[in-house]
């Protein structure tokens, strides 16, 4: 089945052309059904590819599809890597992916864009499963560069709003000064090895004499995290992320759930073989990852518009992605790559629900009490804050406690801040929760007669997500509760952990005694402080939460500002009055020029017979010097 792997991308992009081209005449329902197949089409492809992979015995050498790049010896061909990373990143993005179009099916059906909607979802992912199905950076850059494309169009999809368009570009712009770090990175993998396949790239690596210095691939190591940065909203490069809520609902959760801002996690796991040899840079990662989880998760704490909770979220628990990958974890940031799209899609989709029975309001402040008029939501939204906060037997509990683990083995400190953004995790979580389904409504009288549970078509997503929640923790147990850890089984012939630590079971079992002990603790604060709550303004440390650390303004203040200034003045002296001055300079010249050679055709006989006389003087006597 492996052999047919380009049924899955094809799909989408079929789904793509027909939508794309027929947006203005098929009917929504129409073009919604084929946005939905087309990935129901490619996850059961990729859910029997995913069988033959982890069937025994197979092999896993690139599919090529044809030459993609040849010149004499030089080639890159379009080639797709179908093994046990690949493959598992298939499921995550065609299944919850299939939901999310579910889903939006209900959700959309009042706007009137909705199969231009469809459209570029599937076409992002078509690019997401590009991304991950290269066989080379390049086939990877592409799919790179396309979902930075897509996640605009998405982003922006209601362009009549000025706010929106500028979250796109914003989202556009940051993404691609990650890209350059990724472009540099790929460049230099040329330059030194002379190819961009992973297959040669990484036996290469582990070659005696390589020519190589260790110099080149940290700097090949930290082009590629850079890139990394952009893409999956690290700092300092995050503040797009948040913006990036503009879009609808649905695909705030394609984007931040499973898909794109996994790419970074996706690629320096990919990439293991390489910053294995680089442990400082694998330094800079857990570092820079740690502190993304905790000052999204600060951020968080005082945010008020329900995906704004949701987004810094994202951007925190991408962070501990990070700290897995920086402490050379990397089955075990996959692990929570798979079981974040889970609870946060969940999440996500939940808010969508809220927000479509509130009619359009986002503010938490004014909600309250819809666990009444919204069961199934509230249900569902429960069990993704359970699993996000680490509560056990749900998913986020192992994936958490995984990384907890392994940063404790590779550095305490790293341990003890990680609980810090753990506990933090939970309380606005559950913060979020008690203040939307919990109390009395504070809405208006209006918007409390129109609560209502969703359609079953925004429902039926929710339940299953949440029972993925629940049980897909379960295929990364730790070593004291199974001796056999499915998911590093399936991944090890692909992906390794740096250095495996082997801590004593007393010691795990403290670990994660610690871990659960805070998160309730925090969950009980949060449901005491927000019982009966007043919403006064923020004032002092509280009110630079509330204003996101201000890194926005201070990005304004020493980049955008400075920047929108020099542009002015390029504009103003270089553009106008020197390259247009230098150009229309040469136009009024020759106009100048033309004016006065005009001059001469006065149309009168005389003064043409003086000028012929004038003339065969002049040469005579030219004729007479030139003689002598």
């Amino acid at each position: 089945m492996a052999n047919y792997v380009y049924l899955v991308p094809l799909f989408p992009l079929i789904g793509f052309l027909i939508n794309g081209l027929l947006w203005k005449k098929m009917p929504k329902t129409v073009g919604g059904a084929i946005g939905s197949l087309a990935i129901l089409a490619s996850f059961v492809v990729s859910l029997l590819i995913f069988l033959e992979v982890k069937a025994p015995g197979y092999h896993q050498d690139p599919i090529v599809l044809f030459d993609f790049i040849k010149s004499g010896d030089f080639s890159i061909p379009f080639a797709f890597q179908v093994d046990a990373l690949s493959s598992l990143f298939l499921l995550i993005i065609t299944g919850v992916g299939f939901l999310i179009h579910v889903y939006s099916t209900s959700y959309m059906s009042h706007d009137e864009g909705m199969v231009k909607y469809f459209a570029f979802l599937n076409l992002f992912v078509f690019f997401m499963l590009l991304l991950v199905l290269g066989a080379n950076y390049l086939i990877m850059f592409i799919g790179w560069e396309g979902v930075g494309l897509s996640s605009y169009l998405l982003i922006g999809f209601w362009f009549k709003n000025r706010d929106y368009t500028n979250a796109g570009k914003k989202a556009f712009v940051m993404n691609r000064i990650g890209d350059l770090g990724f472009l540099v990175g790929m460049l230099l993998i040329l330059y030194n090895f002379h190819t961009l396949s992973y297959a040669d790239f990484f036996g290469k690596l582990h070659e005696a004499q390589t020519g190589v210095s260790a110099s080149t691939f940290n700097w090949i190591a930290l082009c590629l995290f850079i890139g990394a940065t952009g893409k999956s909203a690290q700092i300092p490069l995050y503040t797009w992320l948040p913006d990036a809520m503009a879009g609808p609902t649905p695909v705030s959760a394609l984007i931040h759930a499973a898909t794109m801002v996994t790419a970074g996690i996706y690629m320096i796991a990919r990439s293991g073989a390489l910053y294995s040899l680089t442990p400082a840079i694998l330094h800079v990662v857990a570092v820079t990852g740690l502190a993304t989880a905790i000052v999204a998760a600060t951020i968080a704490i005082k945010q008020y518009d329900i995906k704004k909770v949701l987004a810094y979220s994202t951007v925190s628990q991408l962070g501990f992605m990070f700290l897995a990958l920086g402490v050379g974890a990397y089955t075990t940031a996959v692990f929570h790559v798979m079981t974040h799209a889970f609870f946060k899609a969940l999440l996500f989709l939940g808010s969508g629900s809220v927000i479509h029975a509130m009619g359009g309001e986002q503010d938490i402040r004014k909600m309250g009490g819809l666990g009444k008029h919204m069961r199934v939501t509230q249900v569902t939204f429960l069990i993704g804050c359970l699993a996000i906060s680490g509560v056990p037997g749900l998913s986020g509990f192992f994936s958490k406690d995984a990384i907890l683990s392994a940063a404790f083995a590779h550095d305490p400190i790293l341990y003890y801040l990680g609980i810090v953004a753990a506990m933090m995790t939970a309380f606005y979580m559950f913060r979020l929760y008690f203040l939307t389904f919990n109390g009395s409504f504070r809405g208006t009288h209006d918007q409390e007669h129109h609560l209502h549970e969703s359609p079953v078509a925004m429902t039926m997503p929710l339940i299953v997500l949440a029972i993925l929640s629940v049980v897909g923790g379960y295929v990364g147990l730790p070593e004291v509760m199974s001796e056999h850890n499915a998911l590093n089984a399936y991944l090890s012939p692909v992906v390794t952990n740096l250095g495996e630590h082997h801590l004593s079971a007393g010691l795990e079992w403290t670990l994660m005694g610690v871990s659960v002990v805070v998160s309730v603790i925090m969950i009980i604060v949060a449901y005491v402080m927000h019982r009966k709550p007043v919403f006064a303004e923020n004032t002092g440390l509280a009110k630079i939460l509330e204003n996101k650390w201000y890194v926005d303004e201070l990005y304004n203040a020493i980049i955008v500002r400075p920047m929108a200034t020099l542009s002015d003045l390029l504009d103003k002296f270089a553009e106008r009055r020197g390259i247009d001055g230098m150009v229309n300079g040469v136009g009024k010249s020759v106009k100048w020029g033309g004016d006065k050679l005009r001059l001469l055709q006065s149309g009168q006989v005389g003064f043409y017979i003086f000028m012929m006389v004038l003339g065969i003087v002049a040469l005579l006597t030219l004729s007479f010097f030139w003689i002598r």
